[in-house]
């Protein structure tokens, strides 16, 4: 059993410096294309290797008795929330990038506090932002203000990712539900990329780099987490689901040479201690 749950916790590690190495590639491409081509790149290329992981063409027959409501503000969501995660990757190093993007689910879940010793977990949170910003010397820390909106926004846009694809999930249409988002947002996307940049959308030598952040950002994190569900509880996922910014800034030292100084690490410890109290209260408030 053991060594079962080991080899869970290794498919979820792997799979989130999967999607942050897919960050570190993405911000790399940024620094010759736009965010709103980068993004469209991925999303087409996403599109079609969800659709055959999940076989997505069996869900055809169903479209008409679909909640489209529902699924079309998921849709909205997942564009939205890459496009401005995207955004902000071009103006913030990585790490602050995705702690501050983390604040969205985060958030959502402190939404659900019932008892004020919980309370701590919101302070913990807010500290982290507090710290997470360099008010004196912006500049010389390679912060922008507005990439920092564009990653707070992203993490919104990623609470109701969250939201709306709990309401999706009832529809019983199963990681189907995934393939329309994500070929929805594409396709939505698409006319004002070929609109702003036409000929760096359709520049193949551009291909082969979005199909590799595609692959390392949705099939490699799907198939991996798919198989760490089976044998993680779900305390257990949230909890390690909390180490994300950490992996994200270790990603950008390694890959991108980003460094961020020793307060916003702190600042990182905070919102991953957040995350996991609220991890923890809720595990605990399902058993009483």
């Amino acid at each position: 059993m053991k060594n079962i749950q080991l080899v869970a916790v290794l498919y979820m590690v792997l799979s989130m410096v999967a999607y942050q190495i897919s960050a570190s590639f993405a911000k790399q491409l940024i620094t010759t294309l736009d965010p709103l081509t980068v993004t469209i790149l991925r999303l087409c290329f996403a599109t079609i290797l969800v659709a055959i992981m999940f076989r997505s063409w069996k869900v055809i027959t169903k479209l008409k008795y679909l909640k489209w409501r529902d699924l079309l503000l998921y849709s909205a969501s997942l564009g939205c929330m890459n496009i401005l995660f995207y955004s902000s990757l071009g103006k913030l190093p990585q790490g602050i990038a995705v702690g501050l993007e983390f604040i969205g689910p985060l958030g959502l879940a402190l939404l659900s506090i019932k008892q004020r010793s919980d309370y701590i977990w919101v302070a913990f949170a807010v500290l982290g932002i507090v710290l997470m910003v360099p008010w004196h010397d912006a500049n010389t820390q390679h912060f922008s203000y507005l990439g920092a909106a564009c990653a707070l926004g992203a993490g919104l846009f990623w609470a109701f990712y969250i939201y709306f694809g709990h309401r999706v999930v009832q529809q019983n249409i199963g990681m189907h539900a995934l393939t329309i988002a994500i070929g929805f947002s594409a396709l939505t996307l698409l006319p004002f990329g070929l609109w702003s940049n036409a000929p760096a959308l359709l520049d193949t030598q551009y291909w082969s780099k979005a199909l590799v952040i595609a692959i390392l950002a949705t099939a490699i994190p799907y198939a991996l987490d798919l198989m760490a569900l089976k044998r993680l509880s779900k305390l257990s996922y949230g909890t390690l689901s909390s180490l994300a910014p950490a992996l994200a800034a270790l990603a950008g030292l390694v890959l991108l040479h980003e460094q961020i100084s020793f307060i916003q690490w702190i600042a990182l410890a905070c919102i991953m201690i957040a995350s996991i109290g609220v991890t923890l209260r809720g595990e605990k408030s399902q058993t009483q």
